[in-house]
């Protein structure tokens, strides 16, 4: 017997422009895996939650979004609170081990008629790299917490693989969700089929590859993002030498053939490239200012302290005028393999109010 699918239901992933209920984070604790960017990732986390959560300044009360926090242990939970003691934040302690909420945690969708339900795809460690204890369990975690019916879908995705813009579109890589180390001998073909069934899309669009050294293999969270419906951002890469000139021209152009799912040729802009952000062995690392998190109030631009960082944030914010715009620190952030929208995943509202 066959059970109805997620579109099939009338559910869909909403663009994440659109109101959320709150945002899924969680605080560091691998000390072995972070070493001693383990503090500054942790000021870095804490300096976005603020900034999402765009707290009143007399209660504390967020007036841009909830900010919920997974800690792995009760030692866990003390930092955290000390770290965030003048925001109103709901913690949640469930076993987890790294922090990439994107990837690990469910993927929230809603229905026409405002109820919320999450995708719980399979997580194979980014293709076998990297299995932390309680990364698989974390999906079923947070969709108990949040009280929500869950869809249980057997396909190996990650979160930041994916890109909507909300009226059926879907924006991928053929690097990540291609790849026999997730799902075997999957044909373009198949996997259009799961992404339409399960996010509620009519066109998918297939991006190449992704950035030099990135682990995830291509996430499209690093790549192109869109801003509004036929609007999408890329990068544009550093005039004195980027190690990814070529990837992100071939972004632009493949692009710039693109027509959405409804019919529309989408319109592209550029911003600019962090350039060249080496790690200490003077290796580049996956930095990218695509990486952004759009709130109900505030958009949150990584910085990485390149010559760049100022014209990409300035770039970001004439792209969403009903919102702030800031750039933060995400260097510590970057060693483990990520950034903002790595690290975050949203949770839409359950009816569509004014955010």
């Amino acid at each position: 017997m066959t059970h109805p699918t997620p579109n099939e239901e009338g559910f869909r992933r909403p663009a994440e422009w659109e109101p959320h209920a709150a945002c899924w984070v969680a605080w560091p604790h691998m000390a072995h895996e972070w070493l001693e960017d383990l503090e500054p990732a942790r000021e870095e986390l804490v300096a976005l939650c603020r900034a999402i959560a765009d707290a009143d300044p007399e209660t504390g009360a967020p007036r841009g979004e909830r900010i919920r926090m997974l800690v792995r242990y009760a030692h866990s939970e003390t930092e955290a609170r000390a770290a965030l003691a003048d925001l109103s934040v709901g913690f949640v302690p469930v076993p987890f081990g790294d922090i990439w909420m994107r990837d690990i945690g469910p993927i929230f969708v809603r229905h026409e008629r405002g109820d919320v339900a999450t995708l719980r795809f399979a997580f194979n460690g980014w293709g076998g790299k990297y299995f932390f204890d309680g990364d698989t369990t974390v999906a079923e975690s947070i969709t108990a917490t949040a009280g929500v019916r869950s869809f249980d879908l057997p396909t190996v995705l990650e979160g930041g693989a994916l890109e909507v813009d909300g009226e059926g579109t879907c924006l991928t890589t053929r690097q990540c969700l291609l790849n026999d180390n997730r799902n075997p001998g999957v044909d373009v073909a198949t996997m259009e089929r799961v992404l339409c069934e399960s996010l509620g899309v009519e066109r998918v669009l297939w991006l190449d590859r992704g950035l030099d050294n990135d682990h995830t293999d291509g996430h499209v969270d690093t790549l192109a993002r869109f801003v509004r419906p036929g609007v999408v951002l890329c990068m544009e890469p550093d005039p004195r030498g980027d190690p990814n000139q070529q990837v992100l021209d071939d972004i632009a152009r493949d692009l710039a053939a693109m027509t959405d799912a409804r019919g529309r040729r989408l319109e592209v802009l550029r911003v600019p490239s962090p350039g060249a952000v080496l790690d200490r062995a003077g290796r580049p690392m996956p930095a990218s200012t695509m990486n952004f998190y759009i709130g109900n109030r505030t958009v949150v631009v990584p910085t990485y302290g390149s010559a760049q960082d100022d014209d990409a944030v300035e770039a970001i914010r004439r792209c969403f005028p009903d919102r702030r715009t800031v750039g933060l620190s995400a260097r510590a952030l970057l060693t483990g393999g990520g950034a903002f929208h790595c690290i975050t995943q949203e949770q839409p509202a359950s009816t569509k109010v004014d955010p």
